[in-house]
């Protein structure tokens, strides 16, 4: 059973504008989902819809949709921007 990813524009380009060895990370983050949406050390927000992964200093802001087997990653960024 694996989950078909989706990734905003906005998230797309945030993605694309972390460090090299970062991006690298967190694209092997968001990869994984589609095998495992809910990894160990998920968390489901509060006060908007939607998960978060951690990945070192930077928080991957997704929501599933299990009934339709899609993820959409929704935010990239450091975790003092993300939440914004």
């Amino acid at each position: 059973m694996s989950y078909r990813i989706s990734i905003l524009r906005r998230a797309q380009k945030e993605l694309a504008q972390l460090p090299v060895e970062n991006y690298e990370r967190v694209r092997d983050a968001i990869r994984n989902l589609a095998s495992l949406p809910r990894p160990v050390g998920c968390v489901k927000l509060a006060g908007r819809d939607g998960w978060r992964i951690r990945v070192g200093v930077y928080r991957v802001i997704y929501e599933i949709d299990d009934p339709g087997q899609s993820i959409t990653v929704l935010n990239v960024g450091h975790r003092r921007d993300v939440y914004d």
